[in-house]
């Protein structure tokens, strides 16, 4: 299995955008083996908040550490970015910022109220963390009205705590679970496989999704991004993916993206 890597004059321009604006990506900073596909095609997931998570999560590329301060002029930065890219759908999501009273949420808030100010057009997917399970910063996301509202699982039950650490598989669920009942704004989660788990937990963990009403899953291979995050337990079989993705089908999800390179925002414009 390849992916391409990409020069192309559309890439050139989405990096040197990033850089002036001193923005950061999830696409960079998580590795992501589709960066050269997406950012050819002019479309990039703004990472906000800073590039260090206080979290330390043992599949993530991400920096952790204590960050700094939120850059009160961000959410302009990435709303001149989005702009001067011509997205027409506009991904945002974060590091986790445990160090914050409110995680982040109103600075979320300001970042996608500022992208809709400047393009109305666009319509926008905020991939948010946990907020420690608080509905109150969970809802200053939801009242700017992205929509599409993003938390992912990761992994199984039975993997969360030696994969994600600090994060708890059914505080997960309850985020998903708020937003579907206070809000129409559409719901999404992903997993990743390769991890250890059974094919009785994938499903199981497909059943919890829509008990609470997530509205689409991508399901994606697992691959390892540093020596120092978890090893891959078993490369998935391209075919496995695609049955997973019917079966996600059959279990009432809207939409499905089930395949070995599928990462959160791949094809995220499809999931409005």
């Amino acid at each position: 299995m390849r992916t391409r890597l990409t020069q192309s004059s559309d890439y050139q321009n989405i990096s040197r955008k990033l850089r002036t604006g001193n923005l950061h990506t999830i696409c960079e900073s998580g590795a992501c083996p589709n960066k050269g596909e997406c950012w050819a095609y002019g479309t990039a997931t703004f990472m906000i908040l800073g590039d260090v998570c206080t979290r330390s999560c043992r599949f993530c590329n991400v920096k952790t550490g204590k960050p700094l301060p939120p850059d009160p002029r961000e959410p302009e930065e990435v709303a001149k970015a989005a702009s001067s890219m011509g997205v027409k759908h506009c991904v945002i999501t974060s590091v986790d910022r445990d160090d914050l009273e409110d995680g982040g949420a109103v600075h979320w808030a300001a970042t996608i109220r500022a992208v809709k100010s400047l393009s109305p057009d666009t319509t926008i997917e905020a991939l948010i963390p946990d907020f420690k399970g608080r509905e109150e910063d969970v809802q200053w996301v939801m009242d700017a009205a992205p929509e599409v509202i993003s938390h992912n699982l990761e992994t199984v039950r039975e993997l969360t705590k030696p994969v994600r650490v600090y994060a708890d598989y059914d505080r997960s669920l309850q985020v998903i679970k708020y937003i579907a009942d206070h809000s129409d704004i559409r719901t999404k989660s992903g997993i990743m496989l390769g991890l250890g788990e059974t094919e009785e937990e994938i499903l199981r963990t497909m059943d919890d999704l829509r008990a609470v009403n997530c509205q689409v899953i991508t399901i994606g291979q697992y691959l390892q991004p540093s020596r120092k995050s978890l090893p891959v337990q078993e490369y998935v079989h391209p075919d496995t993916f695609a049955r997973y993705g019917r079966i996600a089908l059959e279990k009432g999800f809207l939409h499905a993206e089930s395949a070995p390179l599928v990462r959160s925002s791949y094809h995220a414009e499809k999931h409005v």
